[in-house]
Formats: C-alpha cells, sequence, structure tokens
C-alpha cells in the first residue's frame, strides 16, 4: 500500500497495546504461583488477566481493516493477499522464532544443571512445563493452538500468535465482510459477541479458552474488531471525530466505571461472567480510536507508545522470565521463615518477586523489540521487495 494512502496512525491504541502485555504478565505469574495478591484492589483485576487477550484480538481485527480494508477488491481479484501475509509474517515470526529457540535452551540448560549437581529439573517434575518434540515442530510452523496439541507448550503464550497467524490467513474473508456500512459492521460485532457468549458457557472455565478452541475465540474477537472498524469508519464519516473533547471524556468514563463493575464485582474469574469484561475491553476499542477523550490522551503520551512498541516483546518474552524464576525458587531462595529487611521472605517476596519479574519482563521486551522484532522486520520485507522486483 502507498505510503500515501496510509490511514494516519491512531496514536492512542498504540499506546493501549501495553496495558494488556503487562496485566498477562501478572497473571501469569500468580496463575504459576498458585495464589491471588493480597491487595484487595489489585486480586481481581490479575486475577481477571487472561481476558486482556479478548483486547488484543479485537485491536488486532480492528488494526488489520483500519489500513486494509479499502483493498478488499484486491484480496480476492488483484495480488494483496500474499504481500499482507509475508508483511504479518516479517511482523510475527522473528520473535517467536526468538523466544522459541530460547526455551530450548533455557530447558537444555536447566536440565543439564540438575543432573550434573543430582536434583529434579523444573522441565521434569510433576508440575513440568509440555514440552516435547512434537509440539516443538507444532510451535514451529505456528499451529499448536489449533486444537493439535493436548497442552500449552514451549512459550506457552505463543498460543496467542498461532491463531493470529490463522486469523492471517483467514483474514480474505473477514476484508470481504468488511465491505459495508455500519449495519453490516454491527451485525458482526454482534454475531462475535453471540459465538463468545456460546463459547464462555460451554467451556466450563469462562473465556479462559487457549490450545483448545482458541481459534473460535480468536475468530469471534477478530470478527468483534472487523465491525469495530466498520462502524468506526461511518463514524468518522458522520463527524464523530470532530465532537469535543469532554464528549469523547464521558463516553470513556462511562465505559471506565461499567470495566470496574465487570472486574471487581460482576463475579468470580473463569465463569460465564467473563464475557462482562470481553465486553468492556472490546468497547474500549472504538472509545480509544477517535483519539480524543481523557483516557485516550493518557494512552497517548510517549511513555506509553514507548510500552506499547515493546508491548509483543514483552509478551513474547515472559515466559523465559517465567520458569527462569521458578528455577531460581527451587534452588536459590532462602527458607521462607528467612528474616529479610525486619520481615519473614515469604511476605518480602511475596510483592518483590512479581514486581521484579515484571520489570524484567519490560526491559527484555525492549531489548527483543529493539534488536531482533525491529531489524528483522525490515530485513525480511527489504528481502521480500527485491525478490518481488528480479520477479
Amino acid at each position: 500500500m502507498p505510503s500515501a494512502a496510509k490511514p494516519a496512525d491512531i496514536k492512542a491504541l498504540s499506546g493501549a497495546r501495553a496495558l494488556p502485555a503487562l496485566m498477562i504478565v501478572l497473571f501469569h505469574f500468580c496463575t504459576f504461583h498458585h495464589y491471588v495478591p493480597a491487595a484487595a484492589v489489585l486480586g481481581p483485576l490479575i486475577t481477571k488477566g487472561y481476558l486482556w487477550v479478548e483486547f488484543f484480538f479485537a485491536l488486532s481485527g480492528f488494526i488489520l481493516i483500519h489500513v486494509y480494508g479499502a483493498r478488499a477488491a484486491e484480496f480476492w481479484h488483484g495480488g494483496a493477499f500474499l504481500p499482507f501475509l509475508k508483511a504479518r509474517l516479517a511482523r510475527l515470526y522473528p520473535i517467536h522464532l526468538f523466544t522459541l529457540l530460547t526455551m530450548l535452551l533455557l530447558m537444555l540448560a536447566l536440565n543439564a544443571l540438575a543432573e550434573a549437581n543430582g536434583y529434579v529439573s523444573i522441565y521434569r517434575g510433576t508440575d513440568a512445563p509440555m514440552n516435547t518434540w512434537p509440539s516443538f515442530v507444532a510451535n514451529l510452523f505456528l499451529v499448536q493452538a489449533w486444537n493439535t496439541v493436548q497442552g500449552l507448550s514451549w512459550n506457552t503464550a505463543a498460543w496467542f500468535i498461532s491463531i493470529e497467524f490463522l486469523l492471517c490467513l483467514l483474514f480474505p474473508v473477514y476484508v470481504l465482510l468488511s465491505r459495508g456500512g455500519a449495519w453490516r459492521g454491527v451485525l458482526l460485532i454482534v454475531t462475535g459477541i453471540a459465538w463468545l457468549i456460546l463459547l464462555s458457557w460451554n467451556s466450563q472455565i469462562g473465556l479462559d479458552i487457549t490450545f483448545r478452541n482458541g481459534m473460535f475465540r480468536g475468530m469471534a474477537g477478530f470478527a468483534i474488531g472487523t465491525g469495530t472498524a466498520m462502524v468506526y469508519r461511518a463514524a468518522i464519516k458522520a463527524g464523530a471525530g470532530t465532537l469535543s473533547e469532554w464528549k469523547h471524556s464521558a463516553a470513556q468514563a462511562v465505559l471506565l466505571v461499567f470495566f470496574v463493575w465487570a472486574i471487581w464485582f460482576s463475579g468470580p474469574a473463569h465463569t460465564r461472567s467473563d464475557m462482562w469484561t470481553a465486553l468492556a475491553l472490546d468497547a474500549f476499542v472504538l472509545a480509544l480510536a477517535f483519539d480524543r477523550g481523557f483516557v485516550a490522551r493518557f494512552l497517548s503520551s510517549a511513555a506509553m507508545r514507548k510500552l506499547g512498541e515493546w508491548s509483543y516483546g514483552i509478551y513474547m518474552g515472559q515466559m523465559f522470565w517465567m520458569q527462569f524464576a521458578r528455577h531460581l525458587e527451587q534452588r536459590h531462595f532462602p527458607s521462607p521463615q528467612t528474616i529479610v529487611l525486619g520481615m519473614r521472605f515469604d511476605e518480602v517476596i511475596a510483592w518483590a518477586e512479581p514486581l521484579a519479574v515484571l520489570l524484567v519482563c519490560i526491559g527484555w521486551g525492549a531489548l527483543l523489540a529493539t534488536f531482533i522484532e525491529h531489524p528483522a522486520n525490515a530485513t525480511l520485507r527489504r528481502l521480500f521487495a527485491q525478490r518481488k522486483l528480479a520477479a
């Protein structure tokens, strides 16, 4: 797509990518350690952290239709699909491959240390990750979340990227559906919501659906994002983008109240009540898309946009440090009763360890974005362009 024809960047949505990644890191840490944060304010927010993936799916559908929707016909009658797929893989695959290989190296290193020192590695205990060679191959080809593997494996966070790859393959269908007005967009949103409700009512674990049937969760969220992009397109034509700042702020304030209710008061995690939080997160995509209002202004700040730029690296790099932390806990942490800073070690580590892991994941995500994601993406795009010219 020529640069002159590209839609304007939506700054608030760029910054909004940061929050899901950070919340999912905390959710995974607490899940792996089987505890709920002591703070009453943080507990429900973190225990429902898996629902931030709904925002990612809807955001992905919204952004891709926002960028490529004007070229819908080319995906069926022109040559747009293959360049699109190459561009998406150039964006997604380098960090996926790097983090997959680092997980392999970590397992080999920790297993060798365990054998040399006569203890059981975290990869061979009763609560060991499901790291098998067949699942490694499935991860390598990004099909591990297509109901092909009986559990989360290797870089477990990559189940989401497996679904994103599937959605890329299905994108011509979504972009064809996006050729319509606001009413068709509303119909797509309602269909996606109905699909999510059906999944949440039949899963027995709410919307925490990943390696099994996660692809249907992703398809539903992507449909919601596609419909939202269509509604946004119609709203811009109708002048919604020129509404006063306070009107956008008022709408975002109402949505924040709904989100607070959905997280703290709608019921426990992993139940049918998950739908309320999912609806709030999906609605934020449209509420922020106009780049106006107090929430959008905050997310448009330089710091949030930088975290958003690192968010893919933060999300994909977290499992390396989660599993390394488990090794440290097993072999190097002192007794829980040891006095540290005038407190028992287990009391100190309950807040210090998740904070440390979060900060390390942010730093690691920044490194992955700077030295893996961006350079590899640029290199692959340049190679694809050279091959096209040569052909």
